[in-house]
């Protein structure tokens, strides 16, 4: 089978909502491969903790890819205690210039409570608007469907897990099979 032939492992919907002082990153758990679901329960939302420094990742993409880059980033961490932006701008160049890491194919949502950013291959450091993040094939729905309830009375978990039951519910490479860390409140 040729590169071009092999269908692509596909899926996931990570979402980041900041709101009230917590921040919450849920995510599902299927993992595609084409048409065919891998795996239903993958935990794709992993707490980091270098040097006693809480910072709450997801991932979407290549699972393998993601580790790499989330090992990566605890590096920048203990490098850079408490400074979130900091060893995001140098994971983000270090990714976009080294020739290995050019090849991940993996995004990041990353948080320390007061900071969320996405984290891209193209050397992206990105501060959402609206204090919503979301990444991966069901992500424009959740971060739609999150967008819109941002000026309810509901907490950010709450809208984190509707906003990924919406996802769900649209994007057949999502599922229900969430993991949610947070931070704060």
């Amino acid at each position: 089978m040729a590169d071009s032939d092999f269908p692509g492992w596909h899926g996931t919907t990570i979402i980041g909502v900041r709101k009230g002082g917590q921040v919450v990153v849920a995510g599902d758990g299927q993992v595609s491969l084409g048409q065919t679901v891998i795996k239903g329960s993958a935990r794709k939302v992993r707490r980091l903790s270098p040097g006693g420094y809480d910072v709450v990742a997801g991932f979407a993409g290549s699972t393998a890819d993601a580790f790499t880059l989330l090992e990566r980033l605890e590096k920048k961490l203990e490098a850079t205690p408490g400074q979130l932006q900091r060893a995001s701008v140098e994971l983000a160049k270090d990714w976009r210039t080294d020739k290995y890491l050019q090849k991940l194919e993996a995004m990041l949502i990353v948080t320390d409570g007061r900071e969320l950013y996405i984290i891209t291959g193209a050397g992206d450091v990105l501060e959402p608007e609206h204090n919503v993040a979301a990444i991966g094939s069901g992500g424009n729905y959740a971060l739609a469907a999150a967008r819109a309830m941002m000026e309810t009375e509901k907490d950010a978990e709450t809208i984190a897990r509707d906003a990924m039951a919406i996802a769900a519910d649209i994007c057949v490479y999502t599922n229900g099979n969430l993991t949610v860390e947070k931070i704060g409140g």
